[in-house]
């Protein structure tokens, strides 16, 4: 059997019109017309609109449009088989595309958690480090606190011990033998003699001055750091301490057994004495202090161990 195209040209040409006449009399763009007689599927609209064609060109030129749209079929049946077959492999194709998209948002979304935990565990990780270091740094310099003082003592030669001695009052010399009198309690008989006792003798001790807290020594990283607060009143200090950062702290009040304690951020702590305060600070940038009320300038950087800071008037 003739194609569908060349069927609808051998009638034509019969009746002797032009594609320009056909595509007048069926309101059809004269290249769909000629498409259709050249067997050009490709140019044509969906098939829906092609076989409407079919039937408007069969019915211009007084053909039976059934046996047109059988010829059509057999004519453009495998072209429009492999254009449903594409079809449907680009909607596969897409929908493919979409899962991998998602797929692909998935991957990323569980990345980033992982990530997101990785960072949270290492930060409480570096924070579990610094609280484990300044603990096992401060107590291992309680007991060198009071070292500074007495090693000091032991280094300084005899003879600067004596300068600083000051001279012992000299007291009148007696002899052995003479009685030192004493005199009459009141009430007691005029004519009474005089009451005699061995002589007192008056033993000097030297007082050894203390070195000055600016010279004590220490081994911590800014050890031997004397502060001084400028305009305190006579009486009782007060040494206000706080935290900026997590710190571990020591104070040694007056000479006395240390106080430890731990201040987080935004904590304060309050202590008070009669002559000094001796700090050990586990991490000297987190705290801000004040003696009486006046801030005192600053211990340290963040994150450095400060020792034995004598804070007095």
């Amino acid at each position: 059997m003739e194609s569908m195209g060349e069927f609808f040209r051998q009638v034509r040409e019969t009746k002797g019109l032009t594609i320009d006449e056909v595509a007048s009399k069926t309101r059809i763009r004269s290249d769909f017309v000629k498409a259709l007689e050249d067997g050009n599927f490709a140019k044509l609209p969906d098939q829906v609109f092609a076989r409407g064609f079919v039937r408007s060109y069969a019915r211009s030129l007084g053909l039976d449009e059934d046996d047109a749209i059988h010829r059509f079929t057999q004519s453009a049946g495998a072209y429009y088989d492999k254009q449903v077959e594409r079809e449907r492999l680009k909607v596969r194709q897409a929908e493919e595309e979409r899962k991998r998209q998602a797929n692909r948002k998935a991957v990323a979304i569980a990345i980033g958690i992982a990530i997101l935990t990785l960072i949270f565990l290492l930060s409480r990780e570096q924070s579990s480090l610094l609280v484990r270091r300044s603990s096992s740094d401060i107590p291992a310099s309680g007991s060198k606190r009071a070292a500074p003082m007495t090693q000091e003592s032991q280094d300084t030669p005899p003879s600067q011990q004596a300068e600083s001695v000051p001279p012992a009052p000299s007291a009148p010399k007696t002899k052995p033998s003479e009685p030192a009198a004493v005199p009459a309690k009141a009430g007691e008989d005029n004519n009474a003699g005089p009451v005699t006792g061995p002589a007192s003798t008056a033993s000097v001790v030297p007082e050894l001055t203390t070195p000055a807290p600016s010279s004590l020594g220490s081994d911590g990283p800014l050890g031997g750091i004397s502060l001084e607060g400028s305009g305190a009143t006579e009486g009782q200090l007060a040494l206000d301490l706080e935290a900026t950062e997590l710190s571990w702290v020591v104070v040694q009040i007056d000479g006395g057994s240390p106080q430890e304690a731990l201040l987080r951020p935004g904590e304060k702590a309050t202590w008070k004495g009669q002559d000094q305060f001796i700090l050990t600070l586990g991490n000297a940038g987190g705290v801000k202090a004040e003696l009486n009320g006046k801030p005192l300038k600053p211990f340290g950087p963040s994150g450095k161990v400060a020792r034995d800071i004598v804070i007095k008037r």
